[in-house]
Formats: structure tokens, C-alpha cells, sequence
């Protein structure tokens, strides 16, 4: 799930515009892919303390991104229709990587 919201966000930041590339684009574009990125990462650590420290940054960059998407909507750049699409993606990862560092953290000694 955390893929297809990278994937979307670069699907609709290509119509935000020109003078945002390199500021609320590029912010977007850089947390959305922490995300899937520290997932992956904390995976292959060798330890459970390591994994649940890699999905909090996971989880903390989600929420970076979802101020992002708020303050696109607010600034007329992210239409309502997308931006409904995008907080499904949003609320879906956010729940599922909650789910996973709850049990992790279940499984600690």
C-alpha cells in the first residue's frame, strides 16, 4: 500500500505547478518515498528494536506527507477528488504500519 501512494503522489504532483518542482513537489515526492523506503530498510536490519525504529521513521515521514497533501488541498493544487483518493492510500497505510509496529512491539521480551 505505502508502493501505490508513492506512485500516486508522483502521478499528481505532475500537474502541480512549474515553481513548485523544487519546493512542495519535491518535499512530497521525497516523503511519500521514506515511507516504503524505511519499511524495506528496517526489514533487512538484524534486529526487532532496529525494524520498529525503521517504521516509526516510516510513520513519521507519512505524517510529514500528509500535512503536505492538506496544504496542497488548501492551496488549490490537490483537487478534491484526488485528494479523497490519496487520503484512502493515506489512512490505509497509515493503519496497516500502525498495525505492524503494535505487534512488534507485542513481540518484544
Amino acid at each position: 500500500m505505502a508502493d501505490e501512494l508513492v506512485v500516486e503522489i508522483y502521478r499528481i504532483t505532475r500537474a502541480y505547478p512549474r515553481e513548485e518542482m523544487y519546493g512542495l513537489v519535491s518535499q512530497m515526492r521525497r516523503a511519500a518515498v521514506s515511507v516504503p523506503a524505511n519499511i524495506v530498510e528496517g526489514c533487512g536490519r538484524a534486529g526487532l528494536n532496529e525494524y520498529v525504529h525503521f517504521l516509526n521513521i516510516a510513520r513519521a515521514s507519512l505524517r510529514e506527507l500528509g500535512y503536505y497533501l492538506d496544504l496542497s488541498r488548501r492551496l488549490g493544487y490537490l483537487p478534491d477528488g484526488p485528494a479523497r483518493e490519496l487520503e484512502g492510500k493515506y489512512n490505509e497505510t497509515a493503519s496497516v504500519l500502525s498495525g505492524l509496529i503494535s505487534s512488534l512491539k507485542n513481540l518484544k521480551p
